[in-house]
């Protein structure tokens, strides 16, 4: 999280002087109506024709979003190698099985691997818009037509990024959000999903309410009422983030504006290489990406500037997924979707080496973390400090 003040104080004030946290409000004096407020908000910002927030953060709306599209086991989801856990775990949540592919030069989900290991039991495609950079969303959505499967975007780090002029997640089936404490507009924890299927936002819907036979929108609904489980949001989660939402594209301009100082000042600089990027105007600018022929070289530009290689993350590289190479899903052998019968047929062959390319390039790529705030001097300070590295680099 950027940015947070006063602003989001008074807001949560005013929730907890009404007495109404809880989200379901219809037709109660002095409900204010925070989360349904902010749903109609940010689906109007995504340009979708609903969104749903919840507890959980992105985790529970990749989940939602795959419940809603009706996966389940015998089915496999394509996920990248580089993203956090949950982009692969949210799959096994529903019982399906996650197939591991390599990420390109971008840092995304690589289209000509997707293409290769796409087959008859390919039900989605899981792009992932990691550290705000886009997914080859052309290439990948026009591969998912191809073959009938659908694509869930992972937009948990790239909240209010967009892809040739279009906001992310708009542009697959559905779109899932993150707003915890680490990504770019935050409640502490909390998520979303944005689509414009009605179908798949009405599973979603009753999935996250363990309560749905009982609420108001019950009558409303063309799905049959199924039992689910509790994710809903409350008040105060909707009040703050109605406020961040306000700042959001104030952050993300600074960001952009940042990001593109470096990249402009820095472009022609003989021994530095920027990154390819889907798409820069939409990329969120959370970080400043590099790329090295050897990992040595990045390393040793990384620890003169500050940055970071997303290999050494210890989190959101594939080798790092300790359970689920281990295949510990859940807890009763019942409920491992690797032990479930439809299953059995499926991908299920996980090794630390099973995507080489993806770890040679987080091993030749540097990171350097962007902050909205920073100063016109602190930028000046810190692109000095990449001119120095690499010509020290040089030197040697």
């Amino acid at each position: 999280m950027y940015r947070i003040g006063e602003e989001e104080v008074e807001e949560v004030r005013k929730v907890l002087l009404s007495g109404h946290l809880f989200r379901v409000g219809e037709g109660v004096e002095g409900h204010l109506h925070e989360v349904d407020r902010f749903e109609h908000e940010w689906a109007q910002l995504i340009g979708t024709e609903y969104a749903l927030c919840m507890n959980g953060g992105g985790t529970a709306a990749l989940i939602c979003g795959l419940v809603g599209m009706g996966i389940g086991p015998g089915d496999e989801v394509i996920v990248p190698g580089y993203t956090w856990m949950a982009t692969a775990t949210s799959v096994l949540a529903v019982g399906a099985i996650p197939v591991i592919a390599e990420v390109d030069e971008t840092l995304a989900l690589d289209p000509e691997d997707v293409r290769r290991k796409i087959t008859p039991n390919t039900r989605a495609i899981i792009p992932v818009h990691m550290v705000g950079r886009p997914a080859n969303l052309q290439a990948l959505l026009e591969i998912a037509r191809e073959h009938g499967v659908m694509v869930l975007e992972d937009c948990c780090q790239a909240d209010g990024g967009s892809y040739r002029g279009k906001r992310l997640g708009s542009w697959g089936d559905a779109g899932a959000f993150s707003f915890n404490y680490f990504k770019i507009i935050s409640c502490g924890e909390g998520g979303a999903l944005t689509t414009n299927d009605r179908t798949l936002y009405e599973r979603a819907l009753v999935f996250h309410d363990g309560g749905a036979t009982f609420r108001p929108y019950a009558k409303d609904l063309s799905i049959p009422i199924f039992v689910g489980i509790q994710l809903r949001a409350d008040e105060v989660m909707g009040a703050i983030l109605r406020v961040q939402l306000r700042r959001l594209d104030g952050i993300l301009s600074d960001l952009r504006r940042i990001r593109k100082r470096f990249e402009q000042e820095l472009a022609d600089l003989p021994g530095l290489r920027l990154a390819p990027n889907n798409d820069p105007e939409g990329d969120c600018g959370v970080v400043v990406a590099f790329q090295f022929d050897s990992e040595a070289d990045a390393r040793h530009f990384a620890s003169e500037i500050g940055g970071w290689l997303p290999i050494d993350s210890g989190k959101h590289v594939y080798s790092n997924w300790e359970p689920l190479l281990a295949k510990r899903i859940m807890h009763h052998p019942d409920m491992n979707p690797f032990n479930h019968p439809r299953n059995q047929r499926l991908r299920t062959d996980y090794t630390p080496d099973m995507c080489p390319r993806t770890l040679d390039i987080l091993k030749r790529t540097v990171f350097l973390s962007l902050h909205p705030d920073w100063s016109e001097e602190e930028v000046s300070r810190r692109i000095e400090a990449c001119r120095k590295a690499v010509k020290e680099a040089v030197a040697v």
